[in-house]
């Protein structure tokens, strides 16, 4: 396929990605207000975005998995309607309960656009190519992570209300669903069609337990960390999940291709990624909170004040991807994405309720530059170790635990920035000689408080975002330490691995990829020799 080929393929795909990134991040300046409407508390706030996100990491392995399997531009086509109708029922949502069911199934149609669209890039593109691509898809990713909160905010402040942060994400998926039709051209090739439903069912159902089991520990009303009620959750979780390990070996189409990510590179990425995943959706998530809660800022002007992020997320992510096409090297951006990534979140982890605007910006915008240069090309990485018949799985499994890193990220942070913020609450109220109500979660509706309780709620709320990020920073080390032991491979300019049978060496193995690599070589050299990218060069089995 020609750029121009390659473009016009990618533009419905962009917009049903830009539609699915926008509808999990537009909520995050509308929650406090929600919350405020529906009456909920900090670890109903946690949860709107968990629930998503759960879904979303729990269904993307499936998604995966049946992008090998069946026609994937039908499939795409499929999770746009299932999120147009999760959509339209959290923006009639009336209750907290009714909007976390909407949200899990926006949370399984996100889980389809996110698996397909890095699958269906896979399929099209070489990876040598895909570099470029994979910026557009980076810069699509940054602009609707940070993007979605300052729409939302200027949306909730509207005659229009909270509610149409759900609605208006139904007329983009319905255009993005033209556009597909119409723009996207790949050849499907029928293969015998599997499904591995025991090991979707206990993926699903062990993720699930041990995500509840962390929101809701130590909880006032709940349940300690340590108690019987806990052992049984996390005793069952990791049960289901042994029992899903069984099931992957033996089972002929696994819904986790073990065989992938026991791979060096495959396996290191995913341990970045899910360090990634509870940097990118914590910060969208609590960055929001800490603006409007603990500043005293609109939804608008909270919106705004991410824009230093939504910038270095999208320098990162295009200039990266430009660079690695370029060069072909890929492991620097990722090193220095995660030093910056660390250094980002270690400073924001130094703010307050007092800190500068004008610093807190600064310090979002370095690790949002982190952010981008790592998200898309830990993907590439574990694509070009791939036969392309397994890039579904292998493009699944990364987003699967790079969500859900993100999951248990803003479950567990929420959950430890609730009990945080209602401890310096109490402190607070006790110097001016008030006694804190005994029990209940920390309730986000500061309307209707006098003034000297609503400014130590700001005040606790703003002393408390600190630590989350500075706990963000401390986990993204492993990030760092992940990428630092990854074999950089080559970038092959072919779609799929080179086939030969070299030192007993089968397609997909690693002969077959340093012979792809000395392609590469002689192809980069003959083509500057040359100039004329026409040429074709052959190389002998062998």
């Amino acid at each position: 396929m020609t750029h121009r080929q390659v473009l016009e393929s990618l533009t419905g795909l962009l917009a049903a990605f830009f539609t699915a990134i926008l509808s999990s991040t537009i909520v995050a300046n509308a929650l406090p207000t929600i919350m405020d409407q529906l009456h909920g508390t900090q670890t109903d706030f946690a949860w709107v975005i968990t629930a998503a996100l759960l879904a979303n990491a729990a269904t993307t392995p499936i998604w995966g998995k049946l992008a090998d399997l069946f026609n994937k531009k039908l499939l795409v086509q499929l999770s746009i309607i299932i999120f147009v109708a999760g959509s339209v029922m959290a923006g009639f949502a009336t209750t907290i309960p009714f909007l976390l069911t909407a949200r899990v199934i926006q949370g399984v149609a996100m889980g389809g656009l996110t698996a397909l669209a890095q699958a269906i890039i896979g399929t099209i593109i070489p990876p040598r190519e895909r570099g470029r691509y994979s910026g557009y898809m980076g810069a699509v990713m940054a602009v609707g992570t940070a993007g979605g909160p300052l729409l939302g905010g200027y949306i909730v402040d509207s005659p229009l209300g909270w509610r149409w942060t759900f609605f208006v994400c139904v007329p983009l998926a319905i255009i993005s669903l033209v556009l597909l039709q119409f723009t996207l051209k790949i050849k499907h090739v029928r293969v015998p069609a599997k499904i591995d439903w025991l090991g979707s069912i206990l993926l699903t159902s062990g993720v699930s337990l041990l995500l509840i089991w962390v929101s809701f520990a130590g909880q006032s009303g709940y349940y300690d960390w340590i108690s019987g009620q806990s052992a049984l959750m996390v005793g069952g979780s990791v049960i289901l999940l042994a029992a899903l390990l069984f099931v992957e070996t033996k089972v002929s189409h696994p819904i986790i291709p073990l065989k992938i990510i026991r791979q060096r590179t495959p396996a290191l990425a995913i341990v970045a990624s899910v360090a990634v995943g509870i940097a990118m959706f914590s910060s969208s998530t609590f960055l929001g909170q800490y603006y409007q809660v603990a500043r005293g800022a609109t939804p608008t002007e909270a919106g705004l004040l991410t824009l230093p992020m939504i910038a270095g997320n999208l320098i990162g992510a295009v200039a990266s991807g430009l660079l690695v096409t370029r060069t072909g090297k890929w492991k620097r951006y990722l090193v220095g994405g995660a030093i910056l990534l660390i250094a980002g979140l270690g400073l924001t982890g130094t703010i307050d309720h007092q800190t500068s605007l004008a610093l807190v910006g600064m310090y979002t915008f370095i690790f949002g530059l982190g952010l981008g240069m790592m998200m898309q090309n830990l993907v590439l990485a574990v694509q070009n170790t791939v036969a392309a018949k397994d890039i579904g799985s292998a493009s699944g499994a990364v987003a699967f635990f790079r969500t859900v890193g993100g999951a248990a990220g803003v479950a567990v942070l929420g959950a430890t920035m609730g009990t945080k913020v209602a401890s310096l609450i109490s402190e607070g109220l006790a110097a001016i000689g008030i006694k804190a109500p005994a029990g209940g979660a920390t309730q986000l509706d500061l309307s209707t408080m006098p003034e000297p309780i609503k400014l130590i709620v700001r005040a606790s709320y703003g002393d408390g975002a600190a630590m989350i990020f500075m706990i963000s920073a401390v986990i993204a080390v492993v990030a760092l330490v992940a990428v630092l032991f990854i074999k950089e491979i080559p970038l092959r300019r072919t779609v799929d691995i080179v086939d030969t049978k070299h030192d007993g060496g089968g397609a997909g193995s690693v002969a077959g990829l340093a012979v792809a690599g000395v392609a590469d070589s002689i192809v980069d050299s003959t083509m500057a020799e040359t100039e004329d990218p026409s040429v074709s060069v052959s190389l002998d089995k062998g």
